[in-house]
C-alpha cells in the first residue's frame, strides 16, 4: 500500500514539475527538469520573476 502511494505522489510531482517547465518555456524562458528541480535560466531573469506575477505562478494551476 505505501510502495502505491509513493508512486502516486512521485507520478504527481513529475507531472506538476513538467507542467511549471512547459508553463516557463510559454513565457519565454528556458526551463529544463533535472531531477526533482525545474531550472529556469535566462538573461534578466532574477529581475523579470521580481516584476512579472504570472512568471512566478507559472504551472500553478496545471496539473
Amino acid at each position: 500500500m505505501r510502495a502505491a502511494l509513493r508512486r502516486l505522489v512521485e507520478a504527481r510531482a513529475a507531472t506538476r514539475r513538467a507542467a511549471i517547465a512547459a508553463a516557463l518555456a510559454e513565457r519565454g524562458v528556458m526551463a529544463s527538469v533535472e531531477g526533482e528541480a525545474v531550472r529556469a535560466s535566462g538573461r534578466g531573469l532574477v529581475a523579470r520573476w521580481w516584476r512579472d506575477l504570472a512568471l512566478r505562478e507559472a504551472g500553478r494551476d496545471r496539473r
